[in-house]
């Protein structure tokens, strides 16, 4: 009997995904990765000098490679800066939404609609491990994968920090909505302030939805989400860089208290 057509192209995916590696560079996202027990580590090319740097290599042995033919073995972009060091990984596996979001109403997840910047992606990673996020969440699609860039722009959270890829974003909404979280995207145009927003979310976990710079939220996302909310700014206009905008937002969710929720509702 011919197998349907979804399940080849599934077998397919999965068959790439499971062939997939990374480049990761750069000496504290090596050696973060080096230090992370759920990595898959396939391959460390290192120069002399970036040899001594490294304190612990995790019982790899590693490739030493003139500094001058670095790029060339390695194959990494010309623009890395990698400081002579490169480890081959495979990305990580951070299991299933439902078990990675679980958490009381003190729980904050980060969705990201379709931001395809590495180095927003990373910065926002750095963010989310620093005010305790549970997750950063983002479509398998149209959106930054794990690569050697994103991984030195967030500075070892990469390794410490889930950034979940979903099949499809607004599905990852809806069940995020079932498990309890009241999802906040985050909109210029909003009417409600986050502070706002935020009381609304008392005794509920909170998914905090961002857009890419430019489109923003997409129309099928904005839909989903809950309720919409602005930064608010001083002056006639004002605009953040995507990862700014989520380390703000972050920031007051990590203050958020159920005494501060009950003051806000009051205003």
């Amino acid at each position: 009997m011919k197998k349907p057509a979804w399940v080849i192209e599934k077998e397919r995916a999965r068959r790439a995904a499971a062939a997939e590696t990374v480049w990761l560079f750069g000496l504290h996202a090596v050696r973060d990765a080096l230090a992370n027990p759920r990595r898959e580590r396939l391959r460390l090319v290192l120069t002399p000098n970036a040899a001594q740097r490294l304190d612990d290599l995790a019982g790899m042995e590693p490739e030493i490679v003139d500094p001058r033919k670095f790029d060339r073995h390695v194959g990494l972009p010309a623009d890395s800066v990698h400081q002579g060091a490169a480890l081959e990984v495979r990305p990580l596996e951070w299991g299933r939404l439902a078990d990675l979001c679980a958490g009381g109403p003190e729980t904050t997840v980060v969705l990201l609609d379709r931001v395809s910047d590495p180095h927003n992606v990373g910065a926002i990673l750095r963010s989310a491990e620093v005010f305790g996020a549970r997750a950063v969440i983002a479509p398998a699609r149209h959106s930054a994968p794990e690569t050697g860039a994103l991984a030195k722009t967030a500075s070892g959270a990469l390794e410490r920090q889930p950034y979940l890829r979903v099949r499809n974003l607004s599905e990852a909404m809806e069940e995020l909505r079932e498990m309890g979280f009241l999802l906040v995207g985050l909109a210029g145009e909003a009417e409600a302030d986050l502070e706002t927003a935020l009381g609304q979310a008392s005794g509920r976990p909170l998914a905090l939805v961002l857009g890419a710079e430019g489109p923003g939220l997409r129309e099928k996302t904005r839909e989903t989400c809950d309720l919409l909310a602005r930064i608010p700014f001083a002056g006639a206009f004002g605009s953040l860089n995507v990862s700014n905008a989520a380390a703000v937002a972050l920031y007051a969710a990590s203050r958020r208290t159920p005494a501060q929720a009950a003051i806000t509702s009051l205003r």
